[in-house]
């Protein structure tokens, strides 16, 4: 099997997840195929895959230069997978989505390798559109998505088993709420959230929250909680959280972006959540996705560009003080989740393969 894709952690952590359960259970071999930018080139490695790069580039948001050396590379990296593919003779490719899985999957089709489209977000990226009639099969987070691509099945979003293992909180015990950005932080969050902590803990005596800023707004956001007048006895800031279903384990509330790893993960651990979507994702794609977690009833949504101080106040606020409607989110949002959503997607390319 041949994995092509990543970028963000929202197209390298499923893709991981699919590789494993694709050489534990079919005993595949696994490769992938991505570009120098993505966190691939660190997550992949460590996980013990090999991982072949091509050249490409982006072509949404960006300038018009970067967009015309993206065209230009465009069919060199279609080139350079061509002979990945007839190098490796997969039996199947897998586009994860991302700047590699294009070029990759444009390849399998050209030299008619079965290929297997996964998209986690309600709206497709632009690989996964380009290729999305042309594939085999595709394996999506939501059922609207299907439109977009032949022989479409809801599959789910890979997450980790002990998210699913979490159990639904109980009303009438002390609260926390944990606040997130992704691996990169969020800095609106990093920024807003210091301006309303001090109201937040004294509104909830009992409340405890954990804020996790980024790598490169740790001190920054420290330093804002300190010129605040906010100490850390119920307040822990730090820039990663290493074990992210302990902490979605001890949270009542999750406020956090829309990515499609985060939501999925919201959903499996069955939290209720208030999102405010990253606004320069392509094609908008974090806010369709929270927009069908609002939908079910399963998370409370904030437009960034209407973002305020008393806004997010009051909806945080709101949340804490009502139990019954917290947990009923969290249950909303636990139909959402899709626990055999691995199993189903590498059993869809061991199909192919036979």
């Amino acid at each position: 099997m041949l994995i092509a894709g990543g970028g963000t952690g929202g197209h390298v952590v499923p893709a991981l997840a699919i590789a494993r359960e694709l050489r534990d259970t079919h005993g595949a071999e696994v490769r992938f195929v991505g570009t120098a930018r993505g966190l691939e080139t660190r997550l992949v490695p460590e996980a013990g895959f090999p991982l072949e790069l091509i050249k490409v580039g982006q072509l949404k948001n960006v300038s018009l230069a970067t967009r015309a050396r993206t065209i230009f590379d465009l069919p060199l990296g279609v080139l350079r997978c061509v002979e990945l593919l007839r190098s490796f003779r997969p039996n199947v490719v897998v586009g994860v989505g991302g700047y590699a899985s294009g070029p990759a999957m444009m390849a399998a089709i050209l030299l008619r390798v079965p290929t297997l489209a996964f998209e986690p977000n309600a709206v497709p990226g632009l690989a996964n559109r380009l290729v999305g009639k042309h594939v085999n099969a595709a394996a999506v987070n939501l059922e609207e998505t299907t439109k977009y691509f032949r022989n479409a099945r809801v599959t789910g979003t890979p997450v980790r088993p002990e998210f699913f293992a979490i159990a639904p909180k109980i009303a009438g015990q002390p609260k926390r709420l944990l606040v997130f950005g992704a691996s990169q932080g969020a800095r609106v969050l990093n920024e807003t959230m210091p301006k309303i902590m001090g109201r937040l803990l004294k509104k909830f005596p009992e409340l405890t929250v954990v804020h996790q800023t980024g790598a490169r707004h740790g001190q920054t956001t420290s330093a804002a909680y300190v010129h605040a007048g906010i100490g850390f006895e119920r307040l822990t800031v730090t820039p990663y959280l290493d074990d992210m279903a302990a902490e979605f384990a001890a949270a009542d509330l999750i406020l956090c972006r829309g990515g499609a790893s985060s939501v999925a993960e919201v959903a499996a651990a069955g939290r209720a959540a208030v999102l405010i979507p990253f606004p320069q994702a392509a094609d908008d794609h974090q806010r369709k996705n929270a927009e069908a977690f609002v939908a079910a009833g399963a998370a409370e949504l904030i437009v960034e560009a209407e973002l305020t101080e008393e806004r997010l106040l009051g909806v945080l606020s709101g949340l804490l003080a009502d139990d019954r409607r917290r947990i009923e989110m969290g249950q909303r949002a636990r139909a959402l989740a899709h626990p055999g959503a691995v199993r189903e997607i590498a059993g869809i390319a061991a199909g192919l393969a036979s």
